[in-house]
């Protein structure tokens, strides 16, 4: 059966599912292979849950004339994505980065839903499985699609591009993270910077912080709408920006209080308003989506526990995301400040030495107390009064049930892996 064909079935569906745990009437149900499991094995029970048809590549499991066999049941998936993604023709927004992904892209999907029927990936779905389940969400009453891009390797962007043929692009950073994958920093820029070559092939629209040196030089030639802090070269300029410790920025006389915590995230702020300029969104109708914007999941959230304050942006880590939050963490004002800081992940033989630069940034910042957790932060151990070493988070709970934190601001961030919004739990109801 060719792709059309596939596609024609898949029209006639509710849903698509990769997961029989999940599944709904009138499914297609897609049995993916992983290093642990054969999604071939529950073809039959998704029919029995309620699946119209289901996709295998393992002919021992045809069924009958339900069953759709194919040579791969992933890049059937991908290419089914692609097919639909041309069938609908509508304008897609992609965005990748090392920090702050998410976070933009909410911001995007808020302000440009004032206007517009949008559907955007739906939390972290942006690999070589999420993107094509994303676009596969998208119908024909979608008029704008937002699809993030993530990626820990070189030419997953641009395989991931060509999935989902993007107009439109955004680029957050250039960012320590994912270093063993791409071989260091310099790997990290090559391998986002793919969604700027596809745009350009395509001649494509980008949109740029001309505060970005580098970002403002690799897209000089493109087709681009940009934005800025005090830039009058920038399309949108930006002023006064103020975190205290929500960030607030104007433009255009126009003011916004967001409900988002560090200077960092002016940058996300600013890429939804410009997006949304360039999508004819009202100054208002863009206000009203941001000041309405509450962060979730971890990230960058504000909450208050009886006497303590604490920043949770326990979602993810890299070098360059952890030192973001703790120089935006260092310069608020708020008295008896503490920070309980997680392991990062995935940094290869650099990970030592980023723990250590991590370290060294906090030596003199005598006034707050940190916890460090985690096999990397506790194999630098070093003696001061206001450092603690902990290896396991399990340690790092004992000190928190022995010695009570009260009154005291707290930001807490780590790598996924380490958890450690489990601290909130710790800390006096």
């Amino acid at each position: 059966m060719d792709i059309q064909a596939i596609h024609s079935l898949f029209l006639t569906c509710h849903s698509l599912s990769i997961d029989t745990r999940k599944i709904g009437d009138n499914a297609l149900f897609v049995a993916l292979k992983g290093d642990n499991f054969d999604a071939n094995t529950f073809a039959a029970e998704a029919l029995t849950k309620g699946a119209s048809y289901v996709i295998v590549d393992n002919k021992d499991y045809y069924i009958d004339e339900r069953t759709i066999l194919v040579d791969n049941s992933l890049e059937t998936l991908q290419e089914l994505a692609r097919f639909h993604r041309t069938y609908l023709g509508l304008p897609i927004i992609a965005l990748t980065g090392s920090n702050g992904k998410t976070t933009t892209k909410e911001l995007i999907n808020v302000v440009l839903s004032k206007k517009y029927n949008v559907k955007a990936t739906v939390g972290n779905l942006n690999n070589h499985i999420g993107v094509p389940l994303t676009l596969l969400s998208f119908d024909a009453s979608t008029e704008i699609g937002i699809v993030e891009m993530g990626a820990n390797h070189q030419k997953e962007i641009e395989f991931l591009c060509t999935i989902a043929t993007p107009d439109f692009g955004y680029i957050t950073n250039f960012g320590k993270a994912h270093l063993e994958g791409f071989g260091g920093i310099e790997g990290v820029i090559k391998g986002k910077s793919e969604m700027y070559d596809y745009l350009m092939q395509q001649d494509k629209v980008v949109f740029v912080n001309l505060d970005d040196a580098l970002q403002d030089s690799k897209t000089k030639a493109m087709r681009r709408f940009t934005f800025g802090y005090r830039n009058p070269e920038a399309g949108i300029s930006i002023y006064d920006i103020q975190t205290t410790p929500l960030v607030s920025i104007t433009f255009n006389h126009t003011t916004v209080n967001s409900h988002l915590i560090g200077l960092y995230n002016a940058n996300n702020i600013n890429a939804a308003i410009t997006i949304g300029h360039y999508f004819n969104i009202s100054d208002a109708e863009i206000k009203d989506a941001i000041e309405h914007y509450t962060p979730t999941n971890n990230r960058s959230q504000l909450i208050r526990k009886n006497t303590n304050e604490i920043i949770l942006d326990a979602y993810n880590a890299n070098p360059s995301s952890m030192k973001a939050a703790i120089e935006n963490f260092i310069q608020l004002e708020q008295a008896n400040k503490m920070m309980i800081l997680g392991d990062m992940f995935e940094l290869g033989s650099e990970s030592l030495q980023e723990h250590q630069n991590i370290i060294d940034l906090l030596i003199e910042t005598k006034d707050i107390l940190v916890y460090f957790v985690g096999h990397d932060f506790y194999s630098q151990n070093i003696s001061l009064p206001h450092f603690k070493f902990f290896s396991t988070f399990e340690a790092v709970a004992e000190a928190l049930k022995a010695h009570v934190i009260t009154d005291h601001f707290i930001l807490i961030k780590g790598s996924r892996g380490m958890a450690l919004e489990r601290c909130l739990q710790l800390l006096p109801e």
